[in-house]
C-alpha cells in the first residue's frame, strides 16, 4: 500500500472519530470500514491482526452502548461546539496519558467548555453530570472503542 492510499485511509479513520461526535453520523462503523480497506490492499499478518481486534472492540463497544442510557444530548442542552471541545479533550489525553487519558479528558472538555459558557465551577460541574447522564457516557464508549482502533492501526502502520 502506497503512501497516497495510507492517507487516504488515515482521512477516514480522522472523518469516523469526528462522526463519533456528529448525530446520525456512523463514526465507529467508518473507522473499521477505513481499517478493513486497509487490511484487504495491505493483507499482512498485522493488518489481518489489527482488523480482528478492531471488529473485537467495535463489538464489544456496541454491547456496552446498548447497555448505558439512549442518547438525549439535544435535550440536555449539548451543542455541537461541546462535542468540539469534548472531542478534543479526549484526543489531547489519549496522547498525553496512552489510553487511559481519553477518558478524563473528554470530561474535561466538557467541563471546560460549560465553565466557559456558564463561568462558574459549581455550575459547570451540574452541567458536566447531566450531560454525562444524559449520553455523554454513550459517546464517550464508542469515541474510546474509535480511538483504540486508531491506536492499533497507526502502531501497525508505524512499526509494521
Amino acid at each position: 500500500m502506497g503512501a497516497g492510499e495510507l492517507v487516504l485511509v488515515g482521512v477516514v479513520i480522522a472523518l469516523g472519530l469526528c462522526g463519533v461526535l456528529v448525530p446520525g453520523v456512523p463514526g465507529s462503523w467508518l473507522v473499521w470500514a477505513a481499517v478493513l480497506w486497509w487490511a484487504l490492499t495491505a493483507p499482512q499478518p498485522v493488518a489481518w491482526g489489527v482488523l480482528v481486534g478492531a471488529t473485537g472492540v467495535l463489538l464489544l463497544s456496541l454491547g456496552v452502548r446498548w447497555a448505558l442510557p439512549p442518547r438525549r444530548l439535544r435535550q440536555s442542552g449539548a451543542t455541537p461546539r461541546m462535542g468540539v471541545y469534548a472531542g478534543a479533550g479526549a484526543l489531547l489525553g489519549f496522547i498525553l496519558l496512552p489510553v487511559l487519558g481519553a477518558l478524563p479528558g473528554f470530561m474535561a472538555g466538557i467541563y471546560l467548555h460549560e465553565r466557559l459558557r456558564l463561568g462558574g465551577h459549581g455550575q459547570a460541574m451540574a452541567a458536566l453530570r447531566t450531560a454525562m447522564r444524559t449520553g455523554g457516557s454513550s459517546v464517550l464508549a464508542e469515541l474510546f472503542a474509535c480511538l483504540l482502533i486508531t491506536a492499533a492501526w497507526l502502531g501497525a502502520v508505524v512499526w509494521g
